[in-house]
């Protein structure tokens, strides 16, 4: 499996791709027909929207990760991280939702863990709630710079 933030948005895209031709495809059988056919073709051109906007919002995530530069010693987006979550090290993409929807495991960086890990230095303990009342913490194992590995 591949851990650039890069290629693996560069897959999600194309698959986002493949998914807006079928849906454009389904709409264009449908152009005919009564009300309700007409119906399927507005919730097709809304899908198709939100999957355009999916695509530019990639487009430009994709930009962002190839300029990514690493610090090191610092967690940034675009880092593989290992987490003591207080079971033992997990290791994770510091990236988008788009990546974790590729399957890979994935801290958003807007999310509450991923906003105490951000700057982090490696070996801090970082507090972070994940909902009101609850305060978990994580310490900071590594970060690197993510890279190709099968």
């Amino acid at each position: 499996m591949s851990l650039n933030p890069a290629d693996l948005l560069a897959e999600r895209l194309e698959a986002l791709r493949a998914e807006r031709a079928e849906v454009l495809a389904e709409s264009r059988l449908g152009a005919t027909g009564d009300v309700a056919d007409r119906a399927t073709n507005v919730e097709a051109t809304i899908r198709l929207q939100v999957l355009d906007e999916r695509m530019t919002a990639l487009e430009d995530e994709i930009e962002q990760a190839r300029h990514h530069r690493h610090t090191d010693g610092v967690v940034s987006v675009g880092d593989v991280v290992t987490l003591d979550l207080g079971d033992g090290p997990e290791t994770y993409l510091v990236g988008s939702v788009e990546q974790a929807v590729a399957g890979v495991d994935t801290v958003t960086p807007s999310s509450p863990l991923g906003k105490a890990i951000v700057g982090a230095d490696v070996g801090a303990t970082v507090s972070y709630s994940p909902r009101t009342g609850v305060k978990l913490s994580a310490t900071v194992v590594s970060a690197g710079a993510a890279t190709s590995v099968s």
